[in-house]
């Protein structure tokens, strides 16, 4: 299995849907499936450390105006 930290966060978020898909057809013998669900974890924590990074980044950039930034959170149903 490839190294995680090459990976973009596209790459990572589709091999983790891979992964997911893999473990949830219930095919693999349980050796197999715990080296994948561990290879879905460090994915998931890839991406989840690349989505805070780019909010970092985000809140940084918003936060510069003079104004500073204005957190809200999303709305579910839009």
């Amino acid at each position: 299995m490839e190294n995680t930290k090459d990976l973009t966060f596209e790459q990572a978020f589709e091999q983790l849907g891979e992964v997911v898909q893999q473990l949830e057809s219930g095919e693999l013998p349980l050796e197999q499936s715990l080296a994948l669900f561990e290879r879905g974890m460090a994915l998931a924590r890839l991406c989840e450390g690349r989505l805070d990074d780019a909010e970092q980044k985000v809140q940084k950039l918003v936060g510069s105006e003079a104004e500073g930034p204005v957190l809200a959170p999303f709305a579910e149903d839009e």
